[in-house]
C-alpha cells in the first residue's frame, strides 16, 4: 500500500521530466538553428500559407456571393459549404489521394506525395470554413447599408468593397480560422504528402513520426515550435484585428 503513491509520483515526475526535456530541446533546435527543423518548419508556413492565400481568394467571393445573391441551386450551395467547414482532414486526404494517385483521373500530373497535393488538400479543408464565415459576416451586416451605398451612387463592385471594409473584423476572424485549421492538421498531410523527409515532412507529421519511434522529448520540441508558430501569426493578425477595432467610438 505504501508503493503506490510512490509509483504515482514517479510517474508523475517522469511525465514533467519529457515537458522539461521537450522545452530544453526545443530552444537547442531553434537557436541552435538546426537545419532540418528549420526546413520543416519553413515548408509547414509555406504549405499552410499557400493553402489559406488561395482559400481567401476562392471561399471570400463565394460567401458573398451566397449572403448577397439569390440563384438557384444557393441553398444546395451553403448546405455544402456549411457541412465542409466539419469536414475531417482524413476524408479530404483519402480523396485528393484517390485523384492523385497514378491510376486516378489525376495521376498522370505526378503530384502524389508531393508538397503541391498538401496545398491542394489543405485548400479543400479551410476554403469551407472561409466561405462559411465570410457568408455568415455579410449576411450580419445591416442590409439598409448596401441600399445606402447604391442610393449614393456606388457601383456594385464598389459596394461590395465597402462592405469587405466595413466586416473586416470578423473577417480576419475567417483568414486566422482558415489559417488554423490547415496548419494543425496531420491526416490529409500524412495521406497525400506522405512524411518524405527534405520533401513532404511539416511540423505536425514529423511530431507523429518522432512519437511513434519513441522520441519523446523531440516530438514535445516540434509540437512547442508549431504552437509558438501558430501563435506569433494569429498574435500579428490579432493586434490588426484589436487596433482596427479601437478606432470605434467608445460607448459609455
Amino acid at each position: 500500500m505504501c508503493r503506490l503513491p510512490a509509483k504515482k509520483r514517479t510517474r508523475s515526475e517522469h511525465n514533467l521530466d519529457l515537458i522539461w526535456q521537450g522545452i530544453v530541446k526545443a530552444v537547442e533546435l531553434v537557436v541552435g538553428f538546426d537545419a532540418e527543423v528549420w526546413a520543416i518548419t519553413w515548408l509547414s508556413l509555406k504549405i499552410s500559407g499557400s493553402a489559406t492565400a488561395i482559400s481567401l481568394l476562392l471561399g471570400i467571393p463565394l460567401g458573398v456571393a451566397l449572403a448577397m445573391s439569390r440563384f438557384p441551386g444557393r441553398s444546395v450551395i451553403a448546405a455544402a459549404v456549411n457541412t465542409g467547414m466539419g469536414l475531417p482532414p482524413v476524408v479530404v486526404g483519402l480523396f485528393v489521394s484517390m485523384f492523385l494517385w497514378r491510376s486516378g483521373p489525376l495521376g498522370f500530373l505526378e503530384w502524389i506525395y508531393s508538397p503541391t497535393a498538401m496545398v491542394i488538400a489543405q485548400v479543400i479543408i479551410a476554403f469551407p470554413i472561409v466561405a462559411g464565415l465570410t457568408m455568415a459576416t455579410f449576411q450580419s451586416l445591416d442590409p439598409k447599408l448596401a441600399l445606402q451605398l447604391h442610393g449614393i451612387g456606388a457601383s456594385k463592385p464598389q459596394v461590395i468593397w465597402l462592405l469587405c471594409k466595413e466586416a473586416q473584423l470578423p473577417l480576419l476572424a475567417a483568414v486566422m480560422a482558415g489559417f488554423g485549421g490547415v496548419i494543425s492538421e496531420v491526416g490529409a498531410s500524412m495521406m497525400v504528402g506522405g512524411n518524405i523527409r527534405g520533401q513532404t515532412r511539416v511540423l505536425t507529421t514529423a511530431t507523429v513520426l518522432e512519437t511513434g519511434k519513441g522520441n519523446f522529448d523531440i516530438a514535445i520540441a516540434l509540437s512547442l515550435i508549431l504552437l509558438a508558430l501558430t501563435f506569433a501569426i494569429n498574435f500579428f493578425l490579432t493586434r490588426i484585428q484589436q487596433r482596427e477595432q479601437l478606432r470605434w467610438p467608445k460607448v459609455s
